[in-house]
């Protein structure tokens, strides 16, 4: 199914490490973005819907559009709904940009047998079962705990010492 949110677990994680340094919003816009060609794919009845999307090159492409458009859809929408902000960055743009697509590659490989995420240097896909589907939702899964965790208490620590949002 495409647009999947386990592929969010592990970018909370990466969103308590980067601080105001990774937007999650951009991150969550990028997995979107990603699986447009699967949706396509379904709808049209493909055979391959892990295409040129699911590849290094294709995450580059994609993330690239992500950090570009990513800055002023989220500050248009975090305006818009009245949510107060540090600054946002294009360097956090970009770093929730490309740890989406990349990361979409990755968690997508282990688990689509119609990949080939190193294409064109590599045919095949190497990755295609390194792990079961069920272990690699729970790893998600519980990176989302954690990750949820470590912000939540991130978020508490700074309220108690009166500094200002992440």
């Amino acid at each position: 199914m495409p647009f999947t949110p386990i592929h969010l677990g592990p970018g909370l994680v990466f969103k308590a490490i980067g601080g105001r340094r990774f937007s999650f919003m951009v991150f969550g816009g990028a997995q979107v973005l990603m699986d447009i060609e699967p949706l396509v794919g379904i709808l049209r009845g493909w055979d391959v819907l892990h295409g040129y999307t699911h590849t290094v090159p294709g995450a580059l492409v994609i993330g690239t559009i992500a950090g570009i458009i990513g800055r002023p859809i989220s500050e248009f929408a975090l305006r818009l709904l009245r949510i107060a902000h540090p600054p946002f960055t294009w360097a956090s743009s970009f770093a929730g940009a490309y740890v989406g697509t990349f990361s979409h590659v990755a968690l997508d490989a282990v688990m689509h047998a119609d990949m080939t995420p190193f294409w064109p240097l590599l045919a095949g896909n190497p990755w295609l079962s390194a792990v079961s589907i069920e272990t690699l939702h729970l790893i998600c899964f519980a990176a989302g705990g954690l990750g949820l965790a470590l912000v939540g208490g991130q978020a508490l620590a700074r309220r108690a010492n009166g500094t200002p949002p992440r």
